[in-house]
């Protein structure tokens, strides 16, 4: 045991990256950079900056984006968020309950927070009327389904009640505008080399890619404290890195654990983050490391069990494991971190603001790409984070696993694009609604123009629960 914790010794001290002083390092011509965060605290980027042709202005002004929303959290844990703005839909909702005797019209999501599982449902007035009418027939409940004439959850107090009331523009952005920034964050054991197909794709499109490696991961530095891998010091990194190279129109693109930095991005810059997207992110739920863990071995044991993490991340990550997937796996420096820093970056998995409150305050339009294969992170996972976001639009690969990005490079690229190149609905007048409202947002549209080189298979991202 004492060979072994030598051994591992050495080799957390062998994968600490040396990295020279931040004023002494030039940008490479494949555009690798070095960014002091803190003293000492070295991360790696891969910043691009595409040789454009003439800039073009943006040919129009895009879509308009109204939302009222208004969420509500009781002291059991219950969340309720109604959209007050909900336009033709929550118009015929209310028309059909004033036709069915209902004189006062509240359409209402309710969502359980205790249980994650639980799909929102409409909270309907006549569903509690007709419950009681059963109950008089059958004699002895009727008292007892007399008092559930009133919803229990309006003699409640709110713990905690949130208003939104935004409306953003959100339009096309294509790669030769100079106001466009793409940021790829990636997760636990991942390097900025896994988003190498996304990085030479979008660049040759004429985009700005900014790809930093986190604390311990790739060429970055690995401080030997665990304290430099919690959510929060790690988040205070990423938000550095996009404060430095932030445009007027950033768009963040996050894997795994990098979805949670974008979501705290998107959160505390919104008029900054113009588009988001979300792969293999899972639900929206406070972070909290688990008790029961592997990763709660000493890092000596981890290190004698790296070979079997390794082949177990290799068939949990991946659809297929062949010469391909592990070729990939080599190619793109994924999982090939020091178990100190596994182990920290696991424990250090603490971040209890982001529950599902957090999430529903965000107004970004959000696209969710799934792998259907994913063993660390169920699709209903996913498909709980679309119920939740303001708006999202959810796309299901069903050849793709954890790593979808590497296992179908091509489809998922074709899907960020028509992503970025979406823009909802100019608000048009209608003569069955009032004057000024805003149409609903639709969901990329697959017709517009692309280029040449672009995959002619893929198909444009839908709001699907399936």
């Amino acid at each position: 045991m004492l060979t072994s914790f030598i051994e591992s010794l050495f080799c957390c001290l062998s994968s600490s990256n040396v990295v020279a002083p931040v004023e002494s390092l030039e940008p490479s011509a494949d555009g690798y950079e070095f960014v002091e965060v803190k003293p000492g605290r070295v991360l790696r980027v891969r910043h691009i900056i595409p040789e454009r042709p003439l800039v073009e202005e943006p040919s129009t002004q895009g879509g308009l984006v109204s939302c009222k929303r208004k969420i509500t959290v009781y002291r059991n844990g219950q969340l309720f968020i109604e959209n007050l703005g909900a336009g033709l839909d929550r118009e015929r909702a209310s028309a059909e309950l004033k036709r069915n005797g209902d004189a006062e019209a509240n359409i209402s999501v309710e969502v359980e927070l205790t249980d994650e599982r639980t799909a929102p449902t409409l909270s309907l007035p006549d569903a509690h009327t007709d419950s009681a009418k059963e109950g008089a027939e059958g004699g002895g409940d009727a008292q007892v389904n007399d008092q559930s004439l009133q919803p229990k959850h309006r003699r409640r107090k709110p713990k905690r009640t949130i208003i939104i009331d935004c409306e953003r523009r959100v339009s096309a952005c294509k790669g030769t505008h100079p106001d466009v920034a793409l940021f790829f964050v990636h997760g636990v054991g991942g390097s900025l080399d896994i988003w190498g197909s996304q990085l030479d794709f979008f660049s040759r499109l004429g985009y700005e890619v900014i790809a930093p490696d986190l604390a311990g991961h790739g060429a970055s530095s690995a401080p030997q404290v665990p304290a430099a891998y919690t959510f929060y010091a790690l988040a205070e990194d990423i938000r550095i890195i996009f404060k430095r190279y932030a445009k007027k129109r950033n768009v963040l693109i996050g894997h795994s654990y990098g979805v949670s930095f974008c979501t705290f991005l998107a959160h505390e810059y919104p008029d900054q983050i113009h588009k988001m997207v979300m792969i293999n992110g899972g639900g929206p739920t406070a972070l909290e490391p688990s008790l029961c863990s592997i990763f709660n071995l000493p890092s000596c044991v981890l290190h004698c069990l790296s070979p079997l993490l390794s082949w177990s991340f290799l068939k949990a990550g991946f659809a297929r494991q062949g010469s391909k997937e592990k070729q990939l796996l080599r190619d793109n420096n994924a999982f090939n971190i020091s178990s100190l820093v596994l182990r920290a970056m696991m424990s250090g998995q603490y971040w209890p603001e982001g529950d599902e409150v957090y999430h529903a305050e965000i107004t970004t339009p959000t696209l969710l790409v799934h792998g259907m294969h994913d063993k660390f992170v169920p699709v209903e996972e996913d498909q709980r984070m679309a119920e939740i976001l303001l708006m999202a639009f959810l796309k299901v690969l069903e050849d793709g696993s954890h790593m979808v990005m590497m296992e179908c490079p091509e489809t998922v690229n074709t899907l960020l694009y028509e992503f970025l190149l979406w823009e909802p609905a100019s608000p048009q007048p209608s003569k069955s609604t009032t004057k000024g409202r805003p149409e609903t947002a639709r969901a990329p549209d697959s017709a517009r123009p692309v280029p040449d080189d672009r995959p002619s298979t893929a198909r444009p991202a839908s709001n699907t629960n399936s």
